[in-house]
């Protein structure tokens, strides 16, 4: 068995490095490729049962399938399940949405992680579930490359559930769905034959950027939404954390690399909630928006430096807050009106972000990642800490950058995981973290 896990390992490293050789040089590239037929037929993803979804409970299996984990399009000797199954989407409907399991190499059944992934994009022919497939779209490069991120946590025998958090119409930023996909994916994994894992199977939850938006909100949202998985929780741990969008619209407003998340924000936020923020975009903005209307992170990243609001919106929207619906959707994303989470947690942020070009330090906001905001996620972890939450650690890299910080939050989040599974003390930060920013709902700009 050590000899075949070995050699399985070996396999899934090899590919994932393939993985991110490519992804390195892929933000260079115009724009990503267009769906695979293959992806856009797929008729997995379909529910097309007699039964109502509204009538099925969140988390019920409706699909299941096993085939080859892929890496960068190359098959490995590692087999993933897949699952679709009911959820909630941001306006509280009934959906179905695709979740990956890759079982324990050490066939444990007892212990899993809810790795979820930083695809950002969209478009849904990027979600984590069509890379494994072998679907390979240029945006679909980052799942692949996470395979580094994945195959630790195989190699220390945890099942690993990779849920599509953005959902299958790919709502880009969308908080509240992030979560309840992600709750619904563990649900939907211990209740599948072919899983192995039962109810009773710890799970712990993880992710950076994106993926952290996922985990903190599936985090707050457990105790309510889903008091079943939060009873089997040991912890979560996250990195370059989403709290307040507002805040960060306006921190990479201008800045070289990260301003073009804010056309992806709006389109994003517009498809979610089911509103429509075009009529308040100039013909520049409108411009922007198509481009990218089906576009992952690596089409924005660096593609509009200098990118502002302004731009992007008619003269009397300079203001994002003078755009009702727009406000009132990102206050429904701010973390920091959502729940505390009940279980322990590991938060990690950067505020090196003049290293990826963001030079921008906005009163009452400050500086961050180069795309997140250091002062928006200290005061969470504060928040979690005096709303009943003890078991919060926090670390801040003032050198490191959005993409930086990564290479040391990994490891010490593996060995933060390990720890909670192993049942010891959870370390606390409470007290000791530094001050950070009001996280109160934005309020309309005042009436010129």
């Amino acid at each position: 068995m050590r000899r075949n896990t070995s050699r399985l390992l070996a396999a899934a490293v090899t590919a994932a490095l393939a993985a991110t050789a490519l992804a390195s040089t892929a933000g260079t590239a115009a724009a990503a490729a267009a769906p695979s037929a293959a992806a856009a037929s797929d008729p997995f993803y379909s529910y097309d049962g007699t039964t109502p979804l509204s009538s099925l409970a969140p988390g019920t299996v409706l699909k299941t399938r096993t085939l080859t984990y892929h890496v960068v399009g190359l098959p490995t000797p590692v087999k993933a399940i897949q699952l679709l199954y009911r959820t909630t989407d941001a306006q509280g409907r009934p959906s179905a949405n695709v979740t990956t399991v890759v079982r324990s190499l050490t066939g444990d059944t007892t212990k899993a992680v809810s790795y979820q992934s930083f695809y950002d994009s969209l478009d849904p022919a990027d979600s984590p579930s069509r890379a494994v497939a072998g679907d390979l779209s240029l945006g679909g490069l980052i799942p692949n490359a996470e395979a580094l991120f994945v195959v630790p946590l195989l190699a220390q025998g945890y099942n690993v559930v990779i849920p599509d958090t953005e959902g299958q119409t790919a709502d880009f930023a969308a908080g509240p769905e992030y979560g309840t996909n992600t709750l619904d994916s563990i649900r939907a994994a211990t209740r599948s034959e072919a899983t192995g894992m039962t109810a009773d199977t710890a799970f712990g939850l993880m992710g950076y950027s994106g993926g952290a938006i996922a985990t903190d909100w599936a985090a707050a949202l457990a105790p309510s939404y889903a008091p079943d998985v939060n009873r089997t929780l040991v912890g979560f741990t996250e990195g370059g954390l989403l709290v307040a969008p507002a805040h960060n619209l306006k921190y990479v407003d201008g800045s070289l690399a990260w301003s073009g998340v804010i056309p992806m924000a709006v389109i994003g936020v517009s498809r979610s909630f089911g509103i429509d923020l075009k009529p308040y975009l100039s013909d520049y903005g409108l411009t922007v928006y198509r481009e990218l209307e089906q576009g992952s992170i690596i089409d924005a990243i660096g593609h509009y430096p200098g990118l502002t609001w302004k731009k992007m919106a008619k003269p009397q929207y300079a203001d994002p807050n003078s755009v009702p619906a727009f406000l009132a959707a990102v206050n429904r994303i701010n973390l920091g009106s959502a729940p505390t989470p009940t279980v322990p947690g590991y938060i990690a942020q950067g505020n090196g972000g003049v290293l990826e070009g963001t030079f921008n330090n906005p009163a009452g906001i400050g500086t961050g990642d180069g795309v997140m905001v250091a002062g928006d996620v200290r005061a969470l972890a504060r928040q979690y800490c005096a709303t009943g939450n003890p078991a919060i650690k926090y670390q801040q890299y003032d050198l490191l950058s959005h993409v930086g910080a990564t290479v040391p939050w990994a490891p010490q989040a593996l060995g933060w995981l390990n720890d909670r599974f192993a049942g010891r003390t959870a370390p606390s930060d409470c007290g000791r973290i530094p001050a950070g920013n009001s996280l109160a709902p934005e309020q309309p700009a005042p009436a010129s």
